[in-house]
């Protein structure tokens, strides 16, 4: 299985280093240089993990780790930084941080924390997401209603995925569109709509009492009718 790794550093030597090492031992590795485009492609949901630096341009790692975590980004994070205070350690654990290794590092411990960090995830997260009477399954890509599976198409599995694993918060349209299409789709909002009405239909169909809901100017979440 392709693991697909984001690598924020904001030293363009080692980070060519650390790509070129990561690309040898069969990663798929997209390398950002400042804490903003760091947010932004980790906001996508595409990533099976992310080594992020703390000290950089834009928005500094702590910030970065913070905001996702509020915002419902579950991808674990390993914060590669030269502080080797103790303080700084619990900081980053405390803002959502999996691991954290200090600079510099021996490549080797590097790709051992990555995959510790990488069987944590699997661990913690179930291949089938729940909320009401509907079931996910995240390895077939199927929806349950009670008994009734439905085979989800591409499109639609993945902007359901991202309702459900974020039922507890209204995701804008931008949001589900960077969410579900990736950060550098050129499709449009329009598609977003389109698709919620498609899944509303299907849950309507299959006789569901979960109802895809919508606040003006806020965003969508899923609500368990009585």
């Amino acid at each position: 299985m392709l693991v697909r790794l984001l690598y924020a550093e904001d030293e363009p030597a080692l980070s060519e280093a650390v790509v070129d090492h990561l690309t040898y031992h069969k990663y798929i590795v997209d390398a950002v240089y400042n804490g903003v485009d760091a947010y932004d492609h980790a906001m996508c949901g595409t990533y099976d993990g992310i080594i992020l630096d703390i000290m950089m341009p834009g928005r500094d790692g702590l910030e970065v780790l913070s905001e996702l975590r509020r915002n419902g980004c579950r991808t674990p994070v390993l914060l590669l930084t030269a502080k080797t205070q103790v303080e700084d350690r619990i900081c980053g654990l405390d803002a959502g941080a999996d691991d954290y290794l200090p600079k510099p590092f021996d490549m080797r411990e590097l790709l051992a924390r990555i995959r510790a960090m990488l069987r944590r995830r699997e661990e913690f997260h179930p291949d089938v997401l729940t909320f009401g009477d509907l079931k996910l399954n995240m390895q077939s890509g199927e929806i349950f209603v009670g008994e009734m599976a439905i085979l989800l198409p591409k499109q639609e599995y993945r902007l359901m995925e991202q309702l459900m694993l974020n039922c507890k918060m209204y995701l804008s349209t931008e949001e589900l569109l960077v969410k579900a299409w990736g950060y550098n789709t050129e499709t449009d909002l329009g598609s977003v709509w389109l698709y919620i009405s498609y899944l509303r239909k299907r849950l309507s169909a299959a006789g569901s009492k979960v109802e895809i809901v919508s606040r003006r100017n806020i965003g969508y979440k899923l609500e368990m009718m009585p």
